[in-house]
């Protein structure tokens, strides 16, 4: 499979503070998905860009539109038959695995600043493969078996899950989606909190401790960069326990940008090489 002859441009909108390591695990998803679908066109756009070192989400909009003017453009000095360019110039796929009204609304913002001709997706989840990285990330810090059908233990594998997010109350809704799909991966209880309430995460803590959870971790539903500095550590100290790394680079987390874009879209393997416009 490919990319339909003249798709818009898959843009990956980045919030929170731009640095090294964000890009950097932005350039690493981007990547994942033209793995997936060759022939794809991607940037990355910061929804706190400066457009010197990190680009803006509006920046890159704006480039986007104006790119395809110029092939266009182009294409008819050079002497060929092409239609003038209509729909979406690009199509903007938000780094966020739940609802997030703040963020959302400045990415809309963004990409109405831009101008361009430019569609929005909807965030990455509730999804199973996000309950998948969810489940790698707990096993890679000995907080889960990573097989439990497995007849071997982890002695400081967890017996009950803080699911923590971002968002409000409708990301803790959301999360809780997912989260049931990660309770019945883990065949232990899972509830989710929100980081950006305090004392959420040490509340359901105990919630979970009553209800008889002895060993309990926190798993971040979250990429990471719309993560503020310090906030998970100290929800994981104020509620005692260990927490695993967030969603990062994993795999499927490309793979949801990139399923997100072609369903915007309509392609489909069946629509393979036909334009979408």
């Amino acid at each position: 499979m490919a990319a339909p002859e003249g798709a818009p441009a898959l843009v990956l909108a980045v919030p929170g503070e731009p640095s090294a390591a964000v890009r950097s695990l932005a350039e690493e998803l981007v990547s994942i998905a033209r793995s997936e679908l060759p022939g794809l066109e991607a940037a990355i756009g910061f929804l706190d860009g400066d457009d010197t070192e990190y680009v803006s989400l509006t920046g890159v909009l704006q480039r986007a539109a104006a790119l395809r003017v110029e092939r266009y453009e182009l294409a008819i000095a050079a002497g060929r038959e092409v239609a003038e360019p209509e729909g979406p110039a690009a199509v903007v796929v938000p780094l966020l695995v739940g609802p997030n009204a703040e963020l959302m609304a400045r990415i809309r913002q963004a990409v109405a600043d831009s101008g361009a001709p430019a569609e929005l997706t909807d965030v990455l989840g509730p999804h199973p493969l996000l309950a998948e990285a969810l489940h790698v990330r707990l096993s890679e810090a000995g907080l889960a078996r990573a097989d439990r059908a497995r007849l071997f233990t982890v002695t400081t594998a967890a017996d009950g899950i803080v699911l923590a997010t971002t968002g409000g109350a409708e990301a803790v809704q959301a999360a809780g989606i997912t989260g049931m799909l990660l309770a019945a991966r883990l065949a232990v209880p899972v509830m989710a909190a929100a980081l950006d309430q305090e004392g959420s995460v040490a509340s359901v803590a105990e919630q979970l401790r009553d209800a008889g959870s002895a060993q309990l971790a926190v798993a971040p539903y979250l990429v990471g960069p719309e993560l503020a500095d310090g906030l998970l550590d100290d929800a994981a100290k104020a509620a005692d326990c260990p927490v695993a790394e967030p969603l990062g680079a994993y795999p499927a987390v490309g793979k949801l940008v990139l399923s997100g874009y072609m369903t915007l879209l309509g392609i489909s393997p069946q629509q393979q090489g036909v334009p979408v416009r």
